[in-house]
Protein backbone atom coordinates (compact mmCIF):
# COMPACT_ATOMS: atom_id res chain seq x y z
CA UNK A 1 0.00 0.00 0.00
CA UNK A 2 2.89 2.31 0.78
CA UNK A 3 6.17 2.39 -1.52
CA UNK A 4 9.27 3.38 -2.11
CA UNK A 5 9.61 5.63 -5.79
CA UNK A 6 13.17 5.98 -6.76
CA UNK A 7 16.00 7.62 -5.76
CA UNK A 8 18.47 11.15 -6.18
CA UNK A 9 21.59 12.07 -4.60
CA UNK A 10 20.90 14.50 -1.44
CA UNK A 11 23.26 15.81 1.29
CA UNK A 12 24.98 14.21 4.17
CA UNK A 13 22.92 11.19 5.85
CA UNK A 14 23.83 12.51 9.05
CA UNK A 15 21.42 15.74 8.50
CA UNK A 16 19.38 16.31 6.51
CA UNK A 17 20.18 19.06 3.47
CA UNK A 18 17.44 21.23 2.28
CA UNK A 19 19.60 22.25 -0.91
CA UNK A 20 19.66 19.64 -3.52
CA UNK A 21 23.58 18.68 -4.83
CA UNK A 22 24.48 20.19 -8.31
CA UNK A 23 22.88 18.31 -10.78
CA UNK A 24 25.84 17.13 -12.59
CA UNK A 25 26.72 15.05 -9.26
CA UNK A 26 23.21 13.57 -8.98
CA UNK A 27 23.00 12.58 -12.61
CA UNK A 28 26.42 11.27 -12.19
CA UNK A 29 25.26 8.93 -9.08
CA UNK A 30 21.78 8.15 -10.17
CA UNK A 31 23.90 6.84 -14.03
CA UNK A 32 26.28 4.71 -11.60
CA UNK A 33 22.86 3.06 -9.70
CA UNK A 34 21.59 2.44 -13.22
CA UNK A 35 24.40 0.32 -13.98
CA UNK A 36 24.76 -1.27 -10.85
CA UNK A 37 20.78 -1.95 -11.26
CA UNK A 38 21.70 -2.98 -14.66
CA UNK A 39 20.70 -0.65 -18.11
CA UNK A 40 17.47 -2.03 -19.29
CA UNK A 41 16.35 -3.18 -15.38
CA UNK A 42 13.31 -0.80 -14.15
CA UNK A 43 13.96 0.03 -10.77
CA UNK A 44 12.11 -1.55 -8.08
CA UNK A 45 9.11 0.06 -5.98
CA UNK A 46 10.38 -0.68 -1.90
CA UNK A 47 7.67 0.30 0.68
CA UNK A 48 8.13 1.24 4.02
CA UNK A 49 8.63 -2.06 5.62
CA UNK A 50 11.60 -2.41 3.74
CA UNK A 51 13.35 1.23 4.75
CA UNK A 52 12.34 0.09 8.50
CA UNK A 53 13.84 -2.94 8.19
CA UNK A 54 17.25 -1.22 6.35
CA UNK A 55 17.50 0.92 9.08
CA UNK A 56 16.99 -2.08 11.64
CA UNK A 57 20.32 -3.36 9.93
CA UNK A 58 22.52 -0.29 8.81
CA UNK A 59 25.45 -2.20 9.16
CA UNK A 60 24.61 -4.27 6.01
CA UNK A 61 26.55 -2.81 3.21
CA UNK A 62 24.90 -5.51 0.70
CA UNK A 63 20.64 -3.91 1.54
CA UNK A 64 22.00 0.01 1.46
CA UNK A 65 23.66 -0.37 -2.18
CA UNK A 66 20.39 -2.70 -3.51
CA UNK A 67 17.77 -0.64 -1.79
CA UNK A 68 19.37 2.10 -3.04
CA UNK A 69 19.94 1.27 -6.73
CA UNK A 70 16.72 -0.13 -6.76
CA UNK A 71 17.42 -3.47 -7.15
CA UNK A 72 14.59 -6.13 -7.36
CA UNK A 73 15.94 -8.24 -4.40
CA UNK A 74 13.61 -11.39 -4.95
CA UNK A 75 14.68 -11.96 -8.45
CA UNK A 76 18.00 -11.35 -7.82
CA UNK A 77 17.97 -14.22 -5.19
CA UNK A 78 16.02 -16.79 -7.62
CA UNK A 79 18.96 -15.65 -10.05
CA UNK A 80 21.49 -17.14 -7.58
CA UNK A 81 19.69 -20.27 -6.55
CA UNK A 82 17.98 -18.96 -3.05
CA UNK A 83 14.85 -18.27 -3.73
CA UNK A 84 12.74 -16.33 -1.08
CA UNK A 85 9.25 -16.59 0.40
CA UNK A 86 9.57 -13.34 1.59
CA UNK A 87 6.33 -11.02 0.72
CA UNK A 88 2.71 -10.66 0.62
CA UNK A 89 0.22 -13.03 -1.06
CA UNK A 90 -1.65 -11.69 -3.54
CA UNK A 91 -4.80 -12.85 -1.74
CA UNK A 92 -3.41 -10.76 1.02
CA UNK A 93 -2.64 -7.61 -1.06
CA UNK A 94 -6.17 -7.57 -2.77
CA UNK A 95 -8.01 -7.92 0.81
CA UNK A 96 -6.09 -5.36 1.75
CA UNK A 97 -6.53 -2.95 -0.68
CA UNK A 98 -10.59 -3.88 -0.81
CA UNK A 99 -10.45 -2.95 3.28
CA UNK A 100 -8.50 0.42 2.44
CA UNK A 101 -11.27 1.38 -0.57
CA UNK A 102 -13.72 0.68 2.52
CA UNK A 103 -12.41 3.17 4.68
CA UNK A 104 -11.64 5.49 2.76
CA UNK A 105 -15.16 5.68 1.08
CA UNK A 106 -17.49 8.41 0.76
CA UNK A 107 -14.46 11.30 0.84
CA UNK A 108 -12.83 9.19 4.17
CA UNK A 109 -15.43 10.14 6.47
CA UNK A 110 -15.34 6.89 8.32
CA UNK A 111 -11.39 6.93 8.70
CA UNK A 112 -12.03 11.43 9.63
CA UNK A 113 -14.26 9.91 12.39
CA UNK A 114 -11.48 7.58 13.66
CA UNK A 115 -8.82 10.47 13.35
CA UNK A 116 -11.22 12.65 15.49
CA UNK A 117 -11.96 9.90 18.27
CA UNK A 118 -8.57 8.37 18.97
CA UNK A 119 -6.32 11.17 18.27
CA UNK A 120 -7.93 14.93 18.27
CA UNK A 121 -11.35 14.10 20.51
CA UNK A 122 -11.25 17.63 21.24
CA UNK A 123 -11.34 19.24 18.51
CA UNK A 124 -14.47 20.19 16.92
CA UNK A 125 -15.87 17.00 14.63
CA UNK A 126 -15.23 16.45 10.77
CA UNK A 127 -18.60 17.13 9.77
CA UNK A 128 -16.81 17.81 6.32
CA UNK A 129 -13.62 17.81 5.35
CA UNK A 130 -11.12 18.87 2.27
CA UNK A 131 -9.53 16.14 0.01
CA UNK A 132 -6.67 17.67 -2.41
CA UNK A 133 -6.31 16.05 -5.53
CA UNK A 134 -2.75 15.22 -5.15
CA UNK A 135 -2.28 13.91 -8.75
CA UNK A 136 0.92 15.29 -10.58
CA UNK A 137 3.77 13.68 -13.49
CA UNK A 138 6.36 12.12 -11.63
CA UNK A 139 7.59 11.60 -8.12
CA UNK A 140 9.55 14.66 -7.41
CA UNK A 141 5.86 16.52 -8.96
CA UNK A 142 3.90 14.52 -6.43
CA UNK A 143 6.36 15.61 -3.61
CA UNK A 144 5.70 19.35 -4.68
CA UNK A 145 2.18 18.45 -4.89
CA UNK A 146 2.04 17.28 -1.64
CA UNK A 147 4.17 19.62 -0.14
CA UNK A 148 1.98 22.35 -1.48
CA UNK A 149 -1.33 21.13 -0.07
CA UNK A 150 0.06 20.55 3.62
CA UNK A 151 0.91 24.17 3.64
CA UNK A 152 -2.55 25.14 2.30
CA UNK A 153 -4.58 22.72 4.88
CA UNK A 154 -2.39 24.02 8.07
CA UNK A 155 -3.27 27.54 6.86
CA UNK A 156 -7.10 27.01 5.93
CA UNK A 157 -7.82 25.23 9.33
CA UNK A 158 -10.26 22.47 9.44
CA UNK A 159 -10.40 18.65 8.75
CA UNK A 160 -8.06 17.87 5.55
CA UNK A 161 -7.67 14.38 4.21
CA UNK A 162 -4.28 13.56 2.01
CA UNK A 163 -5.37 10.30 0.34
CA UNK A 164 -1.59 8.83 -0.76
CA UNK A 165 0.32 11.62 -0.37
CA UNK A 166 3.87 11.88 -1.60
CA UNK A 167 7.08 12.37 0.31
CA UNK A 168 10.70 12.24 -0.11
CA UNK A 169 12.87 11.21 3.31
CA UNK A 170 17.13 11.14 2.68
CA UNK A 171 18.87 7.88 3.10
CA UNK A 172 22.30 7.50 3.44
CA UNK A 173 22.28 10.25 0.67
CA UNK A 174 19.85 9.23 -1.55
CA UNK A 175 16.17 10.84 -2.14
CA UNK A 176 13.71 8.00 -1.33
CA UNK A 177 9.60 8.96 -2.02
CA UNK A 178 7.15 7.45 0.06
CA UNK A 179 3.64 7.02 -0.27
CA UNK A 180 2.01 6.78 3.08
CA UNK A 181 -1.70 5.44 3.08
CA UNK A 182 -3.11 8.78 4.48
CA UNK A 183 -1.97 12.04 6.36
CA UNK A 184 -4.66 14.11 8.60
CA UNK A 185 -4.81 17.57 8.95
CA UNK A 186 -6.16 19.04 11.98
CA UNK A 187 -7.94 21.96 12.75
CA UNK A 188 -5.02 22.67 14.77
CA UNK A 189 -2.51 22.57 12.07
CA UNK A 190 -1.22 20.07 13.07
CA UNK A 191 -0.40 17.06 10.79
CA UNK A 192 -0.81 12.94 11.39
CA UNK A 193 0.17 9.82 10.16
CA UNK A 194 -2.55 7.15 9.19
CA UNK A 195 -1.68 3.47 8.68
CA UNK A 196 -4.03 1.12 7.12
CA UNK A 197 -3.35 -2.75 7.85
CA UNK A 198 -5.69 -6.16 7.30
CA UNK A 199 -4.88 -8.13 9.91
CA UNK A 200 -7.75 -7.99 12.46
CA UNK A 201 -8.33 -6.16 15.71
CA UNK A 202 -9.67 -8.68 18.10
CA UNK A 203 -11.42 -6.80 21.30
CA UNK A 204 -9.41 -3.91 20.37
CA UNK A 205 -5.82 -5.02 20.57
CA UNK A 206 -4.02 -6.71 17.72
CA UNK A 207 -1.00 -8.89 17.24
CA UNK A 208 1.78 -7.16 19.09
CA UNK A 209 4.15 -8.13 16.49
CA UNK A 210 2.13 -6.99 13.83
CA UNK A 211 1.37 -3.57 15.28
CA UNK A 212 5.11 -3.10 16.19
CA UNK A 213 6.21 -3.73 12.38
CA UNK A 214 3.41 -1.13 11.51
CA UNK A 215 4.56 1.24 14.07
CA UNK A 216 7.85 1.08 12.68
CA UNK A 217 6.70 1.83 9.12
CA UNK A 218 5.03 4.54 10.67
CA UNK A 219 7.95 6.21 12.12
CA UNK A 220 9.29 6.52 8.64
CA UNK A 221 6.76 8.56 7.47
CA UNK A 222 6.91 10.69 10.67
CA UNK A 223 10.23 11.62 9.91
CA UNK A 224 9.30 12.28 6.20
CA UNK A 225 6.72 14.75 7.33
CA UNK A 226 8.99 16.27 9.80
CA UNK A 227 11.25 16.80 6.80
CA UNK A 228 8.53 18.86 4.64
CA UNK A 229 7.01 20.59 8.05
CA UNK A 230 10.45 21.64 8.25
CA UNK A 231 10.34 23.82 5.30
CA UNK A 232 7.31 25.76 6.46
CA UNK A 233 7.51 29.04 9.17
CA UNK A 234 6.04 28.28 11.08
CA UNK A 235 6.92 24.57 11.68
CA UNK A 236 3.51 22.46 11.89
CA UNK A 237 3.30 20.11 14.92
CA UNK A 238 3.97 16.40 13.41
CA UNK A 239 2.18 14.30 15.72
CA UNK A 240 3.89 11.17 16.93
CA UNK A 241 0.77 8.99 17.67
CA UNK A 242 -0.83 7.62 14.37
CA UNK A 243 -3.46 6.23 13.56
CA UNK A 244 -3.48 2.48 12.82
CA UNK A 245 -7.07 0.93 11.30
CA UNK A 246 -7.45 -2.54 11.33
CA UNK A 247 -10.85 -5.05 10.55
CA UNK A 248 -12.69 -5.10 13.75
CA UNK A 249 -12.95 -8.36 15.03
CA UNK A 250 -13.73 -10.87 12.41
CA UNK A 251 -15.97 -8.28 10.26
CA UNK A 252 -14.80 -6.06 7.59
CA UNK A 253 -15.85 -2.99 9.60
CA UNK A 254 -12.98 -0.43 10.11
CA UNK A 255 -11.55 -0.02 14.20
CA UNK A 256 -8.85 2.68 15.35
CA UNK A 257 -5.97 2.57 17.45
CA UNK A 258 -4.12 5.48 18.08
CA UNK A 259 -0.18 4.14 18.31
CA UNK A 260 2.69 6.38 19.77
CA UNK A 261 5.63 5.57 17.75
CA UNK A 262 8.02 8.30 19.81
CA UNK A 263 10.39 5.79 20.42
CA UNK A 264 10.59 3.87 17.26
CA UNK A 265 11.24 7.45 15.36
CA UNK A 266 14.11 7.90 17.55
CA UNK A 267 15.11 4.32 16.54
CA UNK A 268 14.96 4.92 12.83
CA UNK A 269 16.27 8.39 13.11
CA UNK A 270 19.45 7.28 14.47
CA UNK A 271 19.91 4.37 12.32
CA UNK A 272 19.59 6.03 9.44
CA UNK A 273 22.34 8.24 9.96
CA UNK A 274 24.52 5.22 10.98
CA UNK A 275 23.61 4.12 7.31
CA UNK A 276 26.85 4.14 4.94
CA UNK A 277 26.77 6.80 2.15
CA UNK A 278 25.24 5.31 -0.99
CA UNK A 279 28.13 7.08 -3.11
CA UNK A 280 30.95 5.33 -0.62
CA UNK A 281 29.79 1.69 -1.41
CA UNK A 282 28.76 2.45 -5.04
CA UNK A 283 32.60 3.82 -5.21
CA UNK A 284 34.18 0.91 -3.41
CA UNK A 285 33.06 -1.61 -5.72
CA UNK A 286 34.85 -3.15 -8.54
CA UNK A 287 34.38 -1.38 -11.96
CA UNK A 288 31.95 -3.13 -14.15
CA UNK A 289 29.88 -4.61 -11.24
CA UNK A 290 26.04 -5.03 -12.11
CA UNK A 291 23.39 -7.29 -10.32
CA UNK A 292 21.16 -7.66 -13.10
CA UNK A 293 19.03 -10.86 -12.67
CA UNK A 294 19.88 -12.19 -16.05
CA UNK A 295 23.80 -11.89 -15.71
CA UNK A 296 25.77 -15.45 -15.34
CA UNK A 297 24.83 -17.18 -11.79
CA UNK A 298 28.79 -17.31 -11.15
CA UNK A 299 29.24 -13.68 -12.16
CA UNK A 300 26.58 -12.81 -10.14
CA UNK A 301 27.69 -13.96 -7.17
CA UNK A 302 30.96 -12.70 -7.35
CA UNK A 303 29.00 -9.62 -7.98
CA UNK A 304 26.80 -9.68 -4.90
CA UNK A 305 30.05 -10.83 -2.82
CA UNK A 306 31.88 -7.59 -4.01
CA UNK A 307 29.51 -5.46 -0.99
CA UNK A 308 30.11 -7.11 2.57
CA UNK A 309 26.57 -8.06 4.23
CA UNK A 310 25.74 -8.42 8.33
CA UNK A 311 23.38 -11.19 7.85
CA UNK A 312 21.49 -12.15 11.55
CA UNK A 313 18.47 -14.47 11.81
CA UNK A 314 16.07 -11.25 11.96
CA UNK A 315 16.90 -10.67 8.34
CA UNK A 316 14.69 -14.24 6.96
CA UNK A 317 11.71 -12.12 8.21
CA UNK A 318 12.56 -8.85 6.36
CA UNK A 319 14.66 -9.74 3.41
CA UNK A 320 14.67 -11.59 0.12
CA UNK A 321 18.41 -12.28 -0.07
CA UNK A 322 18.48 -13.66 3.62
CA UNK A 323 18.66 -17.36 2.22
CA UNK A 324 21.44 -16.77 0.22
CA UNK A 325 23.76 -14.15 3.12
CA UNK A 326 22.31 -17.18 5.11
CA UNK A 327 24.42 -20.00 2.88
CA UNK A 328 27.45 -17.60 3.06
CA UNK A 329 27.09 -16.94 6.60
CA UNK A 330 26.99 -20.93 7.56
CA UNK A 331 30.03 -21.32 4.93
CA UNK A 332 32.32 -18.79 6.22
CA UNK A 333 31.61 -20.00 9.64
CA UNK A 334 30.43 -16.23 10.72
CA UNK A 335 28.88 -16.39 14.20
CA UNK A 336 26.25 -13.56 12.96
CA UNK A 337 24.31 -16.74 11.79
CA UNK A 338 23.68 -17.27 15.61
CA UNK A 339 21.97 -14.19 16.41
CA UNK A 340 23.38 -10.57 17.01
CA UNK A 341 23.21 -10.75 20.52
CA UNK A 342 25.46 -13.67 21.10
CA UNK A 343 28.06 -12.03 18.38
CA UNK A 344 28.26 -8.87 21.07
CA UNK A 345 29.16 -11.41 23.61
CA UNK A 346 31.75 -12.60 21.52
CA UNK A 347 33.96 -9.45 20.69
CA UNK A 348 36.87 -9.95 18.03
CA UNK A 349 35.60 -13.57 18.30
CA UNK A 350 33.90 -13.38 14.56
CA UNK A 351 34.17 -16.92 13.69
CA UNK A 352 33.05 -20.58 15.17
CA UNK A 353 36.70 -21.88 14.46
CA UNK A 354 37.92 -18.86 16.10
CA UNK A 355 35.79 -19.46 19.03
CA UNK A 356 36.34 -22.96 19.42
CA UNK A 357 39.63 -22.30 19.51
CA UNK A 358 39.65 -20.26 21.81
CA UNK A 359 37.49 -22.84 24.37
CA UNK A 360 40.12 -25.14 23.77
CA UNK A 361 42.92 -22.69 25.08
CA UNK A 362 44.17 -22.94 21.25
CA UNK A 363 44.17 -19.37 20.66
CA UNK A 364 42.70 -16.05 22.44
CA UNK A 365 44.17 -13.44 25.10
CA UNK A 366 43.52 -15.40 28.51
CA UNK A 367 42.46 -12.10 30.04
CA UNK A 368 39.99 -11.22 27.11
CA UNK A 369 36.69 -11.74 29.06
CA UNK A 370 35.15 -13.64 26.05
CA UNK A 371 37.83 -15.71 25.69
CA UNK A 372 37.78 -16.36 29.98
CA UNK A 373 34.12 -16.98 29.67
CA UNK A 374 34.34 -19.82 26.74
CA UNK A 375 37.26 -21.86 28.26
CA UNK A 376 35.16 -21.61 31.58
CA UNK A 377 32.37 -23.00 29.67
CA UNK A 378 34.71 -25.15 27.88
CA UNK A 379 35.61 -26.48 31.28
CA UNK A 380 32.33 -27.18 32.91
CA UNK A 381 31.16 -28.99 29.86
CA UNK A 382 34.11 -31.55 29.85
CA UNK A 383 33.50 -31.74 33.66
CA UNK A 384 29.76 -32.95 33.08
CA UNK A 385 30.45 -35.46 30.38
CA UNK A 386 33.39 -36.99 32.89
CA UNK A 387 30.95 -37.40 35.45
CA UNK A 388 28.40 -38.84 32.87
CA UNK A 389 31.26 -41.23 31.82
CA UNK A 390 32.03 -42.44 35.34
CA UNK A 391 27.74 -42.95 36.08
CA UNK A 392 27.46 -44.39 32.99
CA UNK A 393 28.68 -48.27 34.15
CA UNK A 394 25.99 -47.60 37.64
CA UNK A 395 23.24 -45.86 35.15
CA UNK A 396 23.91 -49.66 33.42
CA UNK A 397 23.15 -51.74 35.89
CA UNK A 398 20.02 -49.80 37.27
CA UNK A 399 18.76 -50.37 34.26
CA UNK A 400 19.28 -53.58 33.99
CA UNK A 401 17.48 -54.47 37.07
CA UNK A 402 14.85 -52.51 36.15
CA UNK A 403 14.25 -54.18 32.91
CA UNK A 404 15.06 -57.60 33.75
CA UNK A 405 16.88 -59.65 31.24
CA UNK A 406 16.71 -57.02 28.41
CA UNK A 407 19.21 -54.70 28.21
CA UNK A 408 19.19 -50.84 28.16
CA UNK A 409 19.28 -49.32 24.98
CA UNK A 410 21.36 -46.39 24.30
CA UNK A 411 18.09 -43.84 24.75
CA UNK A 412 17.23 -45.47 28.17
CA UNK A 413 20.94 -44.73 29.51
CA UNK A 414 21.06 -41.01 28.38
CA UNK A 415 17.79 -40.25 29.96
CA UNK A 416 18.42 -42.11 33.24
CA UNK A 417 21.74 -39.69 33.16
CA UNK A 418 19.76 -37.05 32.47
Amino acid sequence: MSEFHGSASRGPASQPSRTPLPPTRAKGLRHRLAELRGPDVPAKALDARALAALAANPGCRRRAILDGAGVDKARLADALGAPSAFGQSQFALTRGNAFEAKVKADGGAELLRLAHTRLDPGAEAPESAAVPVLTAPGPEGRTARTALALREATLAGGWTLLDHPMLALDVAGSLAFLEPDAVVVHPDGSWSVVEIKSFPMLDGSADPAKVGAAARQAAVYVLALEEVAARLDPAPRVRHRVLLVCPKDFSNLPAGSAVDVRKQRAVTARQLTRLTRIEEIADALPEGTCFAPDRDPEELTAAVAAVPAAYAPECLSACELAFHCRDRARSAGSVTRLGRPLRAELGGLTTVQEVLAAAHGEAGEADDPAVAALRRAAALRAEALREARLREPEVREAGLRETGSREAGPGEVASACR
